[in-house]
């Protein structure tokens, strides 16, 4: 299987043998696996779940199959923003984890030991603070394009027929060095509309739709989250949220977004069906005015005298010329 450095693409998808992997680091740690380098394969990261008897293997065949499926400049632009599931990693028939290329160094920092750490969304959504003075924060204009780059992403995974689930602060890191990007990380828990997910759907606190299910995950709730970051990261505020005044911190918006924006997070708050679709929001941030489109008028019919179309009518003659 090819691997090289920088963005790595595992090329046919096919299941990986675990005897074949040789795990070294601990770079991640959360409550449904841990994340591990891998000797021989830089560039590759190593996902093993906790409770492999739980997974749902022929979803994450789907998400495989989903990237294999995009065109190569899509397939491309997915690896670059995003920690995706390349192929699935087996174990005596069990799945016990997926490969997935490392997120882009830009997106790190440095501590003060010299170590450095994921430049996680949550840096985003507070003041700086002097334990991680290593993170750049944004300007302004900075911010905003960080706030469409995340609409743009997430819709472009829309348009794929998928739906991400667990939208929240410690799944998308951010840069600006050398320009604003984000990248979105456990996207095994992305799931196509409809289908069953890899793992029981987790949430982080404070960022579950409230009007969802406990455990659902669909295109609407996407939609509230999306909103709910897009509110917290142009004001700053890590609980801010639809439903409450929205307060951008100064020079991020000009007039005519702020008025837009403040109109679809009101809209975010409303009920299933009626919030905001990521294509509006891209809209909004951009600056243009939606236009609303009438329904189409049929044309009214003439009214017509009856008594020219009954009864014989005489024909005239047409003289012709010898």
């Amino acid at each position: 299987m090819p691997v090289g450095g920088g963005l790595v693409s595992v090329i046919d998808g096919a299941d990986v043998a675990l005897s074949s992997l040789d795990p070294l680091d601990k770079v991640g740690d959360g409550g449904q696996g841990e994340v591990r380098t891998l000797a021989g394969w830089p560039g590759l990261l190593y996902k093993s779940y906790r409770e492999p008897h739980r997974v749902a293997g022929d979803s994450l065949t789907a998400l495989v199959l989903v990237r294999l499926g995009l065109r190569a400049d899509e397939r491309d632009r997915l690896d670059a923003s995003t920690a995706w599931p390349l192929c699935r990693v087996v174990d005596a028939g069990r799945v016990t984890g997926f490969l997935m290329n490392e997120a882009p160094a830009s997106m790190r920092w440095a501590t003060g030991d010299g170590s450095t750490k994921l430049t996680e969304l949550a840096f985003l959504l507070r003041p700086g603070k002097a334990a991680w003075q290593g993170v750049v924060q944004p300007s302004p204009a900075e911010r905003l394009a960080l706030v469409v780059a995340l609409v743009e992403l997430v819709d472009r995974l829309h348009a794929t027929g998928l739906v991400f689930g667990d939208l929240s602060e410690a799944n998308v890191l951010w840069t600006v060095r050398p320009a604003p990007a984000v990248h979105l990380i456990d996207c095994d828990g992305a799931r196509l509309v409809g289908a069953e997910p890899v793992l029981a759907q987790a949430e982080t606190p404070d960022w579950s739709d409230p009007l969802a299910p406990a455990g659902a995950a669909t295109v609407d709730s996407d939609r509230y989250k999306v909103a709910l970051a897009v509110g917290r990261i142009l004001a700053q505020d890590a609980y801010a949220a639809p439903g409450r005044p929205l307060d951008p911190l100064p020079g991020v918006l000009d007039g005519r977004r702020e008025e837009a924006v403040r109109g679809l997070y009101e809209k975010a708050a409303g009920g299933h069906g009626t919030r905001p679709d990521l294509g509006q929001w891209r809209i909004a941030l951009a600056g243009r005015r939606q236009i609303a489109l009438e329904a189409g008028r049929p044309r009214e019919r003439p009214v017509l005298d009856p008594r020219k179309f009954d009864g014989p009518r005489r024909r005239g003659s047409i003289r012709l010329r010898d």
